[in-house]
């Protein structure tokens, strides 16, 4: 999209897996042009990562597509002098470079923030770590799992009897990297304004329980100790996960007039004046008792039939889907959020990747191209070199022969 947000961006990203990757595709999403910097012969690890072993074996796996589409592919070896030397003069025509080795990688291999800043005054250097730069476990490797269990967000997962449990994806991954691209853009802001770059330091431990809100918030705070709560939401009540006549159903009648709502359409209006359940602080307390009396009368319909009756007065509720029904979605449909991009080296073949859920003007964020073959680009680095050095990109040069044709 010519007129994207980020568009004439230039990203130089040596990131692997999923956190970095992550934040680089919201980046490109948002119209920079990314290009990866990949290991010789292996690339990225999430290349060999996913439950295709065929794709696996062939370098482009399940989890290296589902983040990589619109970027580009060079292979470097930052251990060999000369290749080095390349790298540098990316730098310098970069907006900005994204890492997620373990600290004090990068600056072993010679490109620390001071080498960095004196190669390129504007640019902005992300590196994202476990626990960032500096501290007893800065040096610690880390992992979602690792973090999840050390944010205290394992703890409050599942039931008192099933606790502690893995959230269900690699969710501090992928907060991580949102808050690296959001970091990214703020500073590419901010450089607008002072005409520097800066150096941001990422840690995702620090980024997941700045996301946990008030589970941390209600303990630094009130000393209130969070506990599992299972399908129950902590904070209301009749808030969480309800019985139907052939499934789950999720409701959140957070609000009082949301719970005098669904008593008047289950026909208990006698809940309403039952001092236990006669405001948020005595349902919450009596939670169970109010469980058991709205699950009696919400199994005499379909989990459907009451995600059409309870929103329609108001309340929030609908069923639980597996991933494969919330893909197939007519409102994701409806949204553009999936885009068809073609598969990397086969052009008869399409692969589906994802938006972010954000509309401009109108219109969805789509990548833009398929995810790249390990090197499909390395033919073109001495361009992105005299392209960047003269401030073009992908995009500008691409409008320029628009124009001129």
């Amino acid at each position: 999209m010519e007129n994207s947000p980020l568009c004439g961006i230039r990203v130089l990203d040596l990131t692997n897996v999923l956190a970095g990757p992550y934040c680089s595709y919201q980046l490109m999403l948002l119209g920079a042009e990314v290009v990866k910097i990949e290991v010789p012969g292996s690339g990225d690890l999430a290349r060999h990562l996913g439950p295709d072993p065929e794709l696996n074996s062939a370098g482009i796996g399940a989890s290296f597509l589902a983040q990589n589409a619109g970027k580009k592919s060079i292979e470097f070896d930052l251990k060999d002098a000369a290749q080095r030397e390349t790298f540098e003069n990316l730098v310098r025509g970069a907006d900005v470079l994204l890492e997620n080795f373990r600290a004090g990688v990068l600056a072993r291999l010679g490109f620390d923030w001071e080498h960095l800043r004196s190669v390129n005054p504007t640019l902005i250097y992300c590196a994202i770590t476990g626990f960032g730069q500096t501290g007893p476990m800065s040096q610690a490797p880390a992992y979602d799992q690792i973090i999840q269990g050390l944010s205290g967000m394992m703890s409050i997962t599942g039931t008192e009897e099933t606790a502690p449990l893995r959230v269900g994806f690699p969710v501090c991954d992928t907060v991580g990297g949102l808050m690296a691209a959001l970091s990214i853009s703020a500073a590419l802001v901010g450089r607008e304004r002072t005409g520097e770059g800066c150096f941001l330091d990422l840690s995702m431990l620090e980024a997941s329980m700045s996301a946990m809100g008030w589970a941390v918030s209600h303990y630094v705070i009130s000393g209130a100790r969070p506990a599992p709560m299972g399908q129950q939401n902590v904070t209301a009540a009749p808030s969480g996960t309800f019985d139907t006549a052939d499934g789950p159903l999720n409701i959140a009648a957070n609000r009082q007039a949301q719970f005098e709502k669904l008593c008047e359409l289950l026909g208990r209006t006698d809940l309403m004046s039952d001092s236990r359940f006669a405001d948020r602080e005595a349902r919450k307390h009596n939670r169970d008792a109010l469980n058991d009396e709205l699950n009696r009368e919400l199994r005499k319909r379909t989990a459907a039939e009451w995600e059409q009756l309870l929103p329609a007065i108001g309340v929030p509720a609908a069923r639980i889907l597996s991933v494969p029904q919330a893909v197939e979605s007519e409102q994701l449909a409806h949204r553009g959020f999936f885009t068809d991009v073609p598969f990397p080296g086969d052009t008869e073949r399409s692969v589906r990747a994802s938006g972010n859920g954000v509309l401009i003007n109108g219109e969805p964020l789509r990548p833009a191209g398929p995810p790249p073959v390990l090197g499909e680009h390395n033919a073109e680095t001495r361009d992105f070199i005299t392209r960047w050095r003269d401030g073009g990109s992908a995009d500008t040069v691409a409008v320029e022969d628009e124009r001129a044709g």
